[in-house]
């Protein structure tokens, strides 16, 4: 019994020290990946494969990004994050309460879901001159748009979680009295999580994607200001140094949600221990 403990122990040991090497060997392959992608893009502008002036290249853009830097550029960083965040939170928010609404009440879920369908559907970009004049010409009217295109999914991805939640364990509960509120909260909504944080890994990328759209229509700062601005006079180094430092942008805001994730799992791991 205790040399079979022992093999057991033996064998976790071995098997986490693989999975540990596979996550570094991945980490150093993603990262080597990138440089040799950088070298070619750097490499094709230089002998004339790509044309520069169209695609730019990332000396180019490392030069505009050290000219930039000193020009607001931490401030046109700082509206896009803010308004990025705040549509998000708004969207997470306010699509999670719907979710939750729907899924207590079948009737209304029945009601709304072709709706729900439809709006999904919708390109919101189109209510983009709406939406500007019935919010104004400014920050509200980002911040409404990356709403807009965030909150349908929210409530469809968590409705459709909440729908599908092990139903044996939800019978079990009626037959020893729980209320509906008593189930929701004790096997709905913690069976959902994994759905809710893959729901936010979504949502902070789409809640990205309205404030730039808001702020190609409608902006005066921001990285989609900029990114519209180097169209406009031709600097498309600027153009590409704006999409660069985006992407950036949004890697981060993706990692801080699974950050959030992996530390709400471990509380709960240690809370049930």
């Amino acid at each position: 019994m205790w040399n079979e403990e022992k093999e057991r122990s033996a064998s976790r040991r071995v098997y986490l020290k693989q999975q540990k090497r596979r996550r570094y060997l991945v980490f150093c392959l993603q990262w080597l990946l990138l440089f040799l992608l950088l070298a070619l893009w750097e490499l094709l502008g230089r002998w004339g494969v790509l044309d520069s002036f169209v695609v730019s290249s990332p000396s180019r853009v490392w030069r505009t990004l050290l000219n930039v830097a000193s020009n607001h550029l931490p401030t046109h960083i700082g509206v896009t994050v803010y308004e990025t965040l705040v549509g998000f939170s708004l969207g997470v928010l306010i699509g999670l309460t719907l979710a939750i609404g729907l899924w207590w009440s079948p009737f209304l879920s029945r009601l709304f879901e072709p709706y729900l369908v439809v709006l999904n559907s919708l390109p919101k970009i189109a209510l983009g001159p709406v939406i500007i004049i019935i919010a104004g010409a400014g920050t509200r009217a980002i911040i409404v748009m990356a709403l807009a295109i965030s909150l349908i999914v929210t409530v469809m991805e968590m409705l459709s979680g909440f729908l599908h939640t092990d139903e044996d364990l939800i019978k079990m509960a009626r037959t020893f009295g729980a209320s509906r509120r008593q189930i929701f909260r004790h096997i709905v909504f913690p069976a959902n999580l994994h759905t809710l944080f893959n729901s936010l890994k979504i949502n902070i990328g789409l809640s990205l994607v309205g404030v730039i759209a808001g702020e190609f229509l409608v902006s005066k700062a921001g990285l989609g200001y900029l990114i519209v601005y180097g169209g406009q006079v031709f600097q498309m180094d600027l153009v590409m140094t704006g999409v660069l430092i985006l992407a950036l942008v949004a890697a981060l805001m993706y990692q801080a949600v699974r950050l959030a994730q992996w530390l709400c799992t471990r509380f709960i791991s240690h809370d049930r221990g």
